[in-house]
């Protein structure tokens, strides 16, 4: 499970993410939630450093911005914990996220999830933080755009996830962006390059092709949905034969990255 920047906004919204969680867990017995900053943390975290330094050092850039999932993970930790649900909170350096080298772009490379397995084996919600790293020289690095959302397919593809739900301010992908357009058609499903194609080019930031284009090449359905309204069809990103029956399995952890 994804909560992006507008589900995480506010610190009420933690406990309605909490309770959404836990309903699932009535159905998954193994539950990884990705989150993003809250709101626009990073981009007032980018204002600070600016306001520092007109032209921020990358490697202190990324130090900074990192901050703001950190925050979200904690805090989901914390209302998860309140409602009597075991939780515990991974930064994308603690959960095994292995990036490039460079700072502000970096591209993920591998996933090597060792520490947060026994936690998923326990039936505890591992929440990890998106958007973030580490370099093999032990960096904190940052993703880029749509980083939160790769952090989320990498970590499904990973651990064998039967599927990646993203909980979104709108209701699933539509043929326009629904946020400035009223005639627009919604897509209960799509293929990956279908879904890519309409993102790209008129369905607004709801996906980042790269998060789509690394499920499509280890064959991981999508499912886009409402924060707002969980309960509704969304959109459904898959090939026709997919399977929703893997599970995770330390010893098939899958590396099918190449710098994504």
């Amino acid at each position: 499970m994804k909560f992006g920047g507008a589900a995480t906004k506010s610190p009420e919204n933690f406990a309605r993410i909490a309770n959404l969680i836990i309903e699932k867990s009535k159905k998954y017995s193994q539950i990884l939630t990705v989150v993003s900053a809250m709101g626009d943390m990073t981009d007032q975290l980018i204002h600070l450093a600016h306001q520092v330094h007109p032209t921020p050092p990358k490697r202190e850039y990324d130090m900074l911005v990192s901050v703001g999932e950190r925050i979200s993970i904690s805090l989901l930790a914390m209302a998860l914990l309140k409602e009597g649900k075991e939780a515990v909170s991974f930064t994308g350096s603690q959960s095994g996220i292995i990036t490039s080298n460079q700072h502000s772009e970096a591209k993920i490379i591998d996933v090597r999830p060792y520490r947060i397995l026994p936690h998923l084996q326990s039936q505890k919600i591992v929440i990890v933080a998106g958007f973030q790293g580490v370099s093999d020289e032990k960096e904190i690095t940052t993703l880029g755009r749509g980083g939160s959302d790769t952090s989320a397919v990498a970590m499904g593809v990973a651990l064998g996830a039967g599927k990646v739900e993203f909980y979104k301010d709108v209701a699933g992908i539509y043929s326009e962006d629904p946020k400035h357009s009223t005639k627009n058609t919604h897509y209960p499903k799509l293929g990956y390059s279908e879904a890519c194609k309409i993102v790209e080019h008129s369905g607004g930031r709801v996906l980042h092709p790269r998060a789509i284009n690394l499920a499509q090449k280890n064959n991981l359905p999508l499912h886009v949905r409402s924060f707002y309204s969980a309960d509704g069809e969304g959109t459904l990103i898959c090939n026709e034969d997919v399977s929703s029956t893997k599970q995770v399995y330390e010893n098939e952890l899958s590396t099918h990255f190449n710098g994504i």
